[in-house]
């Protein structure tokens, strides 16, 4: 489907008053800060937890290292994550000139 033809409102990538390399800038933007936000999900969701057993014979507040991250430390970098996408994602599209406001 070509550009002129694509309906923004069916999940297109349309934004209306900008160029193309704008939207390919817009983009490339979205698409490194959703990579980089996937990693760090990575991490603490698959990395950690298989290895929490090593990382059990560090202690730490009293607590084993392993279970202190998977328990609070991945749970406080998930919300982290999800505020700082969307902080993020608010200031790439405000300089797009494709934001809300």
């Amino acid at each position: 489907m070509s550009e002129a033809t694509r309906d923004p409102g069916a999940g297109g990538t349309s934004a209306p008053g900008i160029g193309k390399e704008a939207k390919e800038r817009h983009w490339a933007r979205t698409r490194n800060l959703t990579i980089g936000v996937l990693v760090v999900w990575a991490i603490f969701a698959f990395i950690l937890p298989w290895n929490a057993k090593a990382l059990n014979e560090i202690s730490f507040l009293g607590f084993p290292l392993g279970y202190y991250l998977i328990v609070q430390g991945s749970l406080l970098v998930f919300v982290v994550l999800i505020f700082f996408q969307n902080w993020r994602q608010d200031a790439i599209d405000d300089e797009a000139g494709v934001g809300d406001e």
